[in-house]
This record gives structure tokens, C-alpha cells and sequence, in this order.
């Protein structure tokens, strides 16, 4: 009998729950036994060299020594007997770690050898020991049971979330779809699925394999949704080219022209409909653009050429019309509007025999001009307003009706400051302050 002790557990069986598990390898333990009595005082030597072990049921031969008793006799089968009780301390010890096929191979195991052991030691206890192991043992199970299940429901958990994920990026509107990005991330859930299919517990046949139906539908669905989008794609891009094509040809078509307004509203029409158009492919687009471009420069590099002839010319008279302007705004403020009239229209005539000046300064001279011309009309109404004989007439019958008023409200006062009633007087006072100043306002309008 070696002196080795051997470890319980069958570590070849199989382990349902940690299939498709990193395994796990636990580094052997010895544990000394668990009681201090000496195991040679449950055995014996008889003198014809006879080995003798004290049980419950009496004693029961071991093993002899045929030819000569060794000086410790005992000593190999005491030694046997702390293998055993190695082995239930170790399955003691790491039974809270086992599963239930580990648990009922290594009581077997132990039941097998404590049958009838060529050893001497407290074998009735170390019995008694496994039996109560048997009753942990079997609560051991239950609890691996519960784990297995929990560690199930876990993992279907965590495969249906990759599952769900896939289904949500399938689900995408394909117009608004980053296809790079969640393509890739459908690659890194299949390789989440396989790590789980790796290192995760089993799952039942069903259900493993109505998830994955789910999880490879939604690859195949995201697959079709991207051809259909790059089909579809490619089809509007195509159909961009030819219309775009269409808008060059136009553009060169009228590059030359000389009907300047018209010919650069034409261009701003065509512009939109190249909007409209869509885009080709980048590669397309970019070159499309460029002969596009460069058609419309040819004409808008001549209508510059010819703004600037124009703007030249008309510089010139911009300098008349600037020393016009001086000479108009001079006549304001209006002293003598008849003298202030004839000087402008003078002004005006010169005005309009001095020509077109560069667009840019049109808004600018104008307005000025505009701002002397409606001083001297907002003037002559004015004047108007004042010797119109039917505006005299409406304004002598209000100063009569006035006067009347204000007579009235004389004769009204006195009563009142003879009677001492100063808070009529006050108001009547009022009152007739602001006839007067009424009174005094249209009759300056009539002299006028």
C-alpha cells in the first residue's frame, strides 16, 4: 500500500452543468485526520503474526504476517486506515463545490472501500461519517440543481439580449442605417453568442434553437435590407447622373449668351433642378460638378467683364450726379419756396441728362435725391394746406364757435369767484386755458 493519498473524486466524469466550461482543476489536498485517538487502538497482533481490527461486530482478521512480525505491526494498516479518512475529509471539504454525478461517484467510491478495509482505525466512525455525507451529499444535489437552474435561466437571459439586439439593428429604417457600423456590431454579437455557446451552460435543444433561429433571421433580414439599399441606391444614383448630364449640356448650351438678366435667371432655374437631381456617386458627382461648374463660369466671367466695362462708364457719371446731390441738399432748409422749386427742377433736369451710375451706388444717390424732392413737395402741400378757402372757412367758424365758448366760460368764472367756490373756479379756469390756446392756434393758421 503506497503512502500516497488518492483524491476521491472521479475527475474524469463528466460534469453536465460545466460542458463546454473552462475546466477547472483543484490542486490536491491532504487533510490529517480529524481525530486525535490513536487507530492502532482498534487493532491487533495475535502470536501466530495475525492482524486484527476491533468493529462494532466483533473483530475481523486484516491481513498476517506469515514469515515474521515487524517491530510496529500496526504501522501499514493504521496507515491505510488514514488514507480512508483522508479521503472523507477531502470530500468533506469540498463538497459545496461539487455536482451531483461527482457526489454520487465518490460516495460509491467510499462506500466500496469502507466495506471491508485491510486497515485498523475507528472504521465504525469513519462509516458513520459517510453515512451523514450520504444525507449532505444528496442537499448538496438539490442546491446543484437549483445552481444549474438558475445558471440556465442566466444564460438564456444573456443569449435572448444578444438575440434582441440583432433583431433591433435588422429593424432599422434602412434609409437612416449606418450599414459600416452595424455590421460590425452584428459580427461582434455573433462572437458574443459563440463565447457564450463556449464557456456558458448548455441550454435545452429547444430553446437554443428556436434563439438562434431568431438570432441568424435577423443577419439574413439585416443582409437583404442592405442589398436592397445599395440596389436602390445605386439605381437613384444612376439616375442623378443622367439628369445632371442633361442640366450640363444646358449649361454649355447658353454659356455665350449676352441676354444678361435672363440668361442668369435661366442658370439660378438650372441650379435648382440640379439640387432636385440627387446625388450620383461621390466619384461622379465630384466630376459632374466640375463641368458644371465651369460651363456656368464661362458665362458669368463675361457678365463680369462686361459689369466692369459698364461700371466704368458709368463712374463718371456717378461724380455729376454726387456734385448734383451737394447743390440739391443745399436748398434745405427752404427759405423761399418758389425760388427753392424752380432751382430743383433745374436740379432735375441735370439730374436725368447725367446717365446711369454703377449699380452698387443706385440706392444710395437716389435715396438722397428722393429725401430733397420730399422736403420741398411735403412744403408746397403745406403751403396749400394754408391758403385753401374752404380750410379758412372751417377754421373762422371754429374760432366763432370758439369765441362763444370762451365768453360762455368768462361769465362762468365770475359767478364762481363771487361765490367763493374755488373748486368750480379752478376747473372753469382750466377749461378756458385750453380754449384759448385752441382758439389762439387756428387763428395763427387762418393769418397764414
Amino acid at each position: 500500500m503506497s503512502d500516497h493519498i488518492e483524491d476521491p473524486v472521479n475527475t474524469e466524469a463528466s460534469n453536465p452543468e460545466a460542458e463546454n466550461q473552462d475546466e477547472v482543476t483543484l490542486p490536491a489536498v491532504v487533510v490529517p485526520a480529524s481525530s486525535t485517538e490513536d487507530p492502532a487502538d482498534y487493532g491487533r497482533v495475535d502470536e501466530e503474526g495475525n492482524v486484527w481490527v476491533k468493529e462494532a461486530a466483533g473483530e475481523r482478521q486484516v491481513g498476517s504476517y506469515p514469515d515474521a512480525v515487524p517491530e510496529d505491526p500496526l504501522a501499514l494498516y493504521t496507515r491505510r486506515f488514514l488514507d480512508l479518512e483522508a479521503k472523507v475529509n477531502l470530500f468533506e471539504m469540498r463538497l459545496p463545490t461539487l455536482n451531483g454525478k461527482e457526489i454520487e461517484q465518490t460516495l460509491k467510491s467510499l462506500d466500496e472501500e469502507l466495506k471491508e478495509p485491510a486497515a485498523v482505525g475507528n472504521l465504525d466512525g469513519l462509516r458513520d461519517r459517510v453515512k451523514e455525507l450520504h444525507s449532505a451529499g444528496e442537499a448538496r444535489k438539490e442546491e446543484a440543481v437549483r445552481e444549474r437552474a438558475a445558471a440556465k435561466k442566466q444564460a438564456y437571459a444573456d443569449r435572448e439580449a444578444v438575440v434582441e439586439e440583432a433583431e433591433a439593428i435588422a429593424n432599422q429604417d434602412p434609409e437612416r442605417t449606418q450599414w459600416k457600423n452595424s455590421g460590425q456590431r452584428l459580427r461582434d454579437l455573433l462572437e458574443e453568442w459563440k463565447n457564450l455557446q463556449r464557456h456558458g451552460p448548455r441550454l435545452d435543444r429547444a430553446d437554443e434553437d428556436a434563439l438562434w433561429k431568431r438570432f441568424s433571421s435577423s443577419r439574413t433580414k439585416f443582409d437583404r435590407h442592405r442589398r436592397h439599399f445599395f440596389s436602390a441606391l445605386d439605381a437613384r444614383q444612376a439616375d442623378a447622373k443622367r439628369i445632371k448630364e442633361g442640366l450640363i449640356e444646358e449649361a454649355i448650351e447658353m454659356q455665350n449668351s449676352t441676354d444678361w438678366g435672363r440668361t442668369s435667371a435661366a442658370y439660378r432655374d438650372l441650379m435648382d433642378r440640379w439640387k432636385k437631381a440627387g446625388r450620383a456617386s461621390r466619384k461622379d458627382d465630384d466630376a459632374l460638378w466640375k463641368r458644371f461648374r465651369a460651363a456656368q463660369q464661362v458665362f458669368f466671367d463675361a457678365r463680369r467683364e462686361n459689369s466692369e466695362a459698364i461700371d466704368s462708364e458709368y463712374r463718371e457719371n456717378l461724380k455729376v450726379k454726387e456734385a448734383l446731390l451737394e447743390e440739391a441738399e443745399a436748398l434745405l432748409p427752404i427759405e423761399d419756396l418758389e425760388a427753392t422749386t424752380t432751382k430743383l427742377r433745374d436740379i432735375q433736369d441735370r439730374w436725368e441728362e447725367a446717365g446711369r451710375v454703377p449699380r452698387n451706388d443706385v440706392g444710395r444717390v437716389e435715396g438722397r435725391m428722393r429725401a430733397v424732392e420730399k422736403a420741398v413737395r411735403d412744403a408746397e402741400e403745406e403751403q396749400w394746406r394754408r391758403s385753401d378757402p374752404r380750410t379758412k372757412a372751417r377754421a373762422e367758424g371754429m374760432m366763432g364757435q370758439l369765441e362763444d365758448s370762451i365768453a360762455e366760460l368768462e361769465r362762468d368764472l365770475a359767478s364762481a369767484e363771487e361765490a367763493n367756490d374755488e373748486k368750480k373756479a379752478k376747473s372753469i379756469r382750466e377749461a378756458l386755458e385750453t380754449k384759448r390756446a385752441w382758439y389762439n392756434q387756428i387763428s395763427g393758421s387762418v393769418d397764414n
